[in-house]
């Protein structure tokens, strides 16, 4: 992998919480790439810095150290103004929590990065991601008269509707029962296979992460190992043996 096929790439990444004896270091110098058009999950115990891993390559925080390439541009540096400019174009970001404005319909929570980009949706692709995710009988309803699942649903749509660089997803399958997890992981799957979208998601799932073309495992704010064609079991073992190792 290189810089050429990378998404996104870091370099260096530190990230420190407080100052001189209250000092945490939530990640410790990490350099890692995500190839474009793969799916990669990123896992690790409680408090080893997936989360905030996420945070810093999506731009949605500030790095102590390091810096981080996205669609092909260091986004390290940039002011507020051409930061959010940056990830209106090239970044979707799905929240565990769904992020839905409450007021808006699921059409208008949808629809809502191209308006705010001033531009209109390709028919036949918000056709393809509104049936897709089985939304055409819901697009009238506010997110207080959805599920769980519907909702997160809606928040998919809305991350991909741009067609972004690179998709982000925190614990996307976390609040959702299996059935509706697993249509959700299979979407993400579509995207990444039919329309050459890059995934970077956190979880804590073994079954979601196989679902993916890479895990990365994270531990004490550094990559502790990776897994290429990631199972189930894979997956479960490499996570004991850290566990094993820390123990």
């Amino acid at each position: 992998m290189n810089a050429i096929s990378a998404a996104v790439a870091a370099r260096g990444l530190t990230k420190i919480y407080g100052k001189d004896e209250a000092k945490v270091f939530a990640l410790k110098s990490v350099s890692i790439e995500f190839q474009s058009a793969k799916f990669t999950s990123i896992m690790g115990p409680s408090g080893s810095g997936k989360s905030t891993l996420l945070n810093l390559l999506a731009g949605l925080d500030e790095p102590s150290e390091g810096t981080v390439s996205l669609g092909g541009r260091e986004i390290t540096g940039l002011n507020d103004e051409q930061l959010t400019l940056w990830r209106r174009d090239h970044v979707g970001f799905v929240f565990q929590a769904y992020n839905l404005l409450p007021m808006f319909t699921a059409q208008q929570n949808i629809n809502l990065p191209l308006d705010l980009a001033g531009v209109r949706a390709d028919p036949e692709w918000w056709s393809t991601v509104v049936d897709t995710l089985a939304l055409r009988d819901r697009l009238d309803h506010l997110p207080a008269e959805m599920s769980g699942g519907q909702q997160q649903r809606v928040a998919l749509a809305r991350a991909v509707i741009t067609r972004p660089d690179v998709i982000f997803a925190d614990e996307p399958t976390g609040n959702l029962d299996t059935r509706t997890g697993l249509e959700v992981l299979s979407f993400l799957r579509r995207c990444v296979r039919e329309l050459d979208q890059t995934i970077v998601m956190v979880t804590h799932d073994p079954s979601a992460a196989a679902h993916s073309e890479r895990v990365v495992i994270l531990a004490d704010g550094e990559v502790a190992g990776e897994i290429l064609e990631p199972t189930r079991e894979s997956v479960l073992g490499a996570l004991d043996a850290l566990m094993n190792v820390d123990g």
